[in-house]
């Protein structure tokens, strides 16, 4: 299957079918709000097919110099392990490589570390040479 990665602020109807493929729940309870973030996000890369479906997307929140935060990367359920994920991450990767930091939150899925780990990003705690810390609150 092909597909086109293009940046572009997708419908909303197109973000909480997507989020919802996927179990996202706690963005689709209030449409608005994931459609506002959505609006107010610094990057928004959309993966389509050849018809024009929404197959996956990543967003980024930055100040476009100094960090870069990956805030969401997924693709819908029925085309994962399609190569689409990893040509999202890769496109983020390549608009932000003149950005010192690149950070993202993700699951402990072994999966999911072995997936980042193949873009060549690493764990806080495994940074080398110095160890890092990451904090966060979730609300």
């Amino acid at each position: 299957m092909g597909f086109t990665i293009r940046a572009q602020r997708p419908t909303l109807p197109e973000l909480t079918t997507l989020y919802q493929s996927v179990g996202w729940s706690a963005y689709t309870v209030d449409p608005a709000r994931l459609k506002a973030a959505i609006d107010g996000s610094h990057l928004v890369l959309c993966a389509r097919d050849s018809d024009g479906t929404l197959l996956g997307l990543a967003r980024t929140v930055s100040d476009g110099n100094t960090i870069v935060y990956l805030q969401d990367l997924l693709v819908s359920a029925e085309h994962q392990c399609e190569g689409i994920g990893g040509a999202l991450l890769d496109e983020v990767l390549d608009r932000s490589r003149d950005i010192r930091q690149l950070v993202l939150l993700t699951d402990a899925d072994p999966a999911q570390r072995a997936f980042y780990e193949s873009r060549q990003l690493v764990e806080a705690h495994d940074h080398r040479p110095n160890q890092l810390r990451a904090f966060v609150r979730l609300g």
